[in-house]
This record gives C-alpha cells, sequence and structure tokens, in this order.
C-alpha cells in the first residue's frame, strides 16, 4: 500500500516516534508498504521554523535527507495537485493540509494523519489514532 505521511507524522517518525499513534507507526514500519512525503510539508516546515514555531525546528534539508536515506519517496508539487484543491470541501482552512489531501487524491495514495480535522476528509485519507 502507499501512503502519504502529513507533516506532523512525518516530524514524529523522525524526530520523536514514540509521539506516532500506535496504527501510523504500525503502517510506517511495515515493509511492503511504500512511504512518501510531500515538498508541500517541507514547505511548511521551513515557513513555519521560520517563523519560530516551538512544533517546528527541524532543519527541512537535514528532514529531507533523512526521509530519501530511509526510502520515502519525493512527491513533487504539480499543478494538478493545486487546482484539486479548489474541489475539497471546506473543512479545514490550513493550506499545507488542504494541498495535501489533494495530492493524495490526484495520485491515489492514502494520506495518514492524526489530525482530526483532516481525517474529515472525503477520498484517500486514514486518521490514525
Amino acid at each position: 500500500m502507499k501512503y502519504l505521511l502529513d507533516t506532523h507524522l512525518l516530524l514524529w517518525a523522525a524526530g520523536n516516534p514514540a509521539r506516532l499513534p500506535a496504527e501510523a507507526r504500525a503502517l510506517i514500519d511495515d515493509a511492503d508498504n511504500e512511504l512518501f512525503f510531500s515538498a508541500a510539508s517541507l514547505w511548511e516546515i521551513a515557513v513555519k521554523r521560520g517563523l519560530g514555531r516551538d512544533d517546528f525546528r527541524v532543519d527541512a534539508r537535514v528532514l529531507r535527507r533523512g526521509l530519501l536515506d530511509n526510502a520515502y519517496g519525493e512527491l513533487p508539487l504539480a499543478s494538478a495537485h493545486a487546482v484539486a484543491i479548489e474541489g475539497l470541501p471546506p473543512i479545514h482552512r490550513d493550506p499545507f493540509d488542504r494541498v495535501l489531501v489533494a495530492q493524495a487524491t490526484v495520485e491515489g495514495i492514502t494520506l495518514l494523519t492524526a489530525d482530526t480535522m483532516v481525517g474529515q476528509y472525503p477520498g484517500p485519507v486514514k486518521l490514525c489514532r
């Protein structure tokens, strides 16, 4: 199965695995699954780190290298993803989360999230608790 991890799951998997919900940890640890990260997540981390957010202290360049070294696939942001945002219901206003949902939908990859707001989107979104 192919899974796109949302930004917080990426941060937790890389720096604080104890924070991962058990279901997410099991899916991430399953060698049969293909794991992906989005360029949008690295963009979000870089922006929020630049704003001084305490929950975004990691250097996006270091995280990217670590994800690639651990066989995560990189999902670039494409125009098809950007225009797909328009078709999403107005559940959540965070543009980074909305682009992750759009990417998962366009690419047919299940988005893993621990965010209950993101978990409300229809389509390939799995809320891990």
